[in-house]
């Protein structure tokens, strides 16, 4: 007798190129992206993640990525001045400020950083969230015709709205890899699109904006070595298939569907020998911020000796991994 299956399930493809530590990743796009840049960071990989400030569309994605591989440095003709803020078109709104010089600092030592990053980056993660574009018209001051990255509650009838194309996305993608495999020979491009709803545009206008963009990516990768997809929308939106994975927004994934698409990665990217390094690098971190009741007591000394040990040890066996501040913590809670 046969059992039933209530759900169709989304087996991982293990990669050609793994994820291994030190692991230099990028990471550029939507807000999902910075979801996933956590995972990676507290399981102390070297990450440089959204040098521009979340970012939803693919243009705005590229553009950010041709600054950073040019070292853009921006100057005050780069910035406006709306709502008592100096803002960028091309960044999020966290790098918005009241003082002109400290956005342009903060702006461009973001840049240079991810400059340097990139050039010897191992892995590219884009997270591409929305096929919509907004770009200024008439009724803005300047820059008509810009494509721009957010909004900054300028008003609406600023903006004039587009759906990029398929055939148009395809060829800015492969502008934006020929560009980045030029600058770094060695890169590993991963796509990726957002599971994030963007109800602002409504159900119908999303899902049109997702279509283009994963046939844009599909499109694009079978043209191009070390240039892959992975479908974290598709293990939200078909695997997982509902809502109890959805924020009370019921637009954004939750911790549950996060971990889930997270596991998926490992699974993906990420070798068996890795994985036990980041179970011991995440036990000591989950170890760094344990709050004990009686740090005298020899039961949390011994605990403290035992993490002692095992940093050590992963020093030892894993000299790129960034825990000289671990040790030292630790050693300055033996006999608190």
């Amino acid at each position: 007798m046969s059992s039933l299956k209530f759900k169709l399930s989304l087996s991982p493809k293990v990669s050609e190129t793994n994820i291994i530590y030190p692991g230099n990743i990028m990471l550029i796009g939507s807000c999902f992206t910075e979801n996933i840049g956590a995972k990676f960071k507290h399981h102390l990989f070297e990450v440089n993640e959204n040098a521009h400030g979340i970012l939803f569309n693919p243009i705005s994605v590229q553009n950010a990525l041709l600054d950073i591989i040019s070292n853009k440095q921006y100057t005050p003709s780069d910035l406006f001045f709306l709502n008592e803020l100096w803002n960028s078109w091309h960044h999020h709104s966290r790098f918005s400020g009241i003082h002109q010089n400290q956005v342009l600092q903060k702006i461009n030592t973001s840049i240079n950083n991810a400059h340097h990053f990139l050039k010897k980056a191992n892995h590219l993660v884009i997270t591409l969230g929305s096929a919509w574009l907004y770009l200024l018209n008439q009724n803005a001051p300047n820059n008509n015709g810009l494509v721009v990255a957010n909004n900054h509650k300028a008003p609406a009838n600023w903006f004039t709205k587009k759906l990029m194309q398929p055939t148009d996305l395809t060829l800015q993608l492969n502008v934006l890899i020929n560009a980045l495999k030029q600058f770094n020979p060695n890169i590993h491009i991963i796509f990726t699109i957002s599971p994030v709803r963007h109800l602002r545009e409504g159900l119908v206008e999303n899902n049109r904006s997702k279509a283009v963009l994963i046939q844009s990516v599909h499109d694009v990768i079978v043209g191009h070595n070390k240039v892959e997809y992975f479908p974290a929308y598709e293990y939200v939106i078909d695997d997982l298939r509902d809502y109890r994975f959805y924020a009370e927004d019921l637009v954004h994934p939750n911790y549950l569907a996060t971990n889930y698409v997270w596991e998926q990665l490992l699974e993906t990217y990420i070798s068996t020998d890795t994985q036990i390094i980041m179970k011991q690098v995440s036990e000591l971190q989950l170890a760094l911020n344990h709050k004990p009741f009686n740090s005298g007591s020899a039961a949390h000394q011994k605990f403290i000796e035992s993490c002692i040990q095992k940093v050590h040890t992963l020093m030892l066996q894993h000299p790129s991994l960034p825990l000289q501040e671990h040790l030292h913590f630790f050693k300055s809670k033996v006999d608190e």
